[in-house]
């Protein structure tokens, strides 16, 4: 699947214009880790451009959540570890590859650098660094629905966190202006 497939076809899937960001956030911060993991980065991308792919549709079924959209994209022939890759962000598989950690720990992740950008005067990723989001990860009630623990698997690609948040916070520094950020 082209990159621009992928885009047509969550775009039509999400309505939401956040959860759509979310998605490309998702990517860039995939995409970043794979160089730096030396991976494929055109299946990382990939990978989180699609992850959340059946939100909308399983918003009021959430632990169908990651089982429709992978079903779907297992129809269409995406790569199988693409597809369990969503499966287990989801919280259905137990995380076997590195592909399965990334998303995992970059998912929540992206939603702690959202919220420290928007606290931020500026309102701009141009304007945060590790240390300022780090600071905002030790903060519990600050961007609560970002599972700290989810974050910190990123040990499981033999990352610290403060390389991790930087790391990711690099990709989507790449793609603010797509993110509004």
């Amino acid at each position: 699947m082209t990159r621009d497939y992928a885009v047509k076809l969550v775009r039509e899937r999400l309505k939401n214009n956040n959860l759509f960001k979310h998605c490309l956030a998702a990517e860039a911060c995939l995409k970043e880790l794979s160089e730096k993991l030396g991976e494929d980065t055109e299946k990382w991308g990939l990978t989180g451009l699609l992850h959340d792919i059946d939100y909308e549709e399983t918003q009021t079924q959430p632990l169908k959540h990651g089982i429709v959209g992978a079903e779907l994209l297992q129809k269409m022939g995406i790569d199988d570890e693409i597809v369990h890759a969503i499966r287990v962000h989801a919280g259905h598989d137990t995380p076997i590859s590195k592909l399965d950690w990334a998303l995992f720990a970059a998912d929540p992740l992206t939603g702690l650098i959202v919220a420290s950008a928007l606290m931020h005067p500026d309102k701009k990723l141009s304007s945060l660094d590790r240390d300022f989001i780090q600071r905002r990860f030790r903060e519990k009630r600050f961007a609560a629905g970002a599972n700290r623990e989810q974050i910190l698997s990123c040990s499981n690609l033999g990352l610290e966190l403060g390389e991790f948040i930087e790391i990711c916070l690099g990709g989507m520094q790449k793609v603010a202006d797509q993110l509004g950020l």
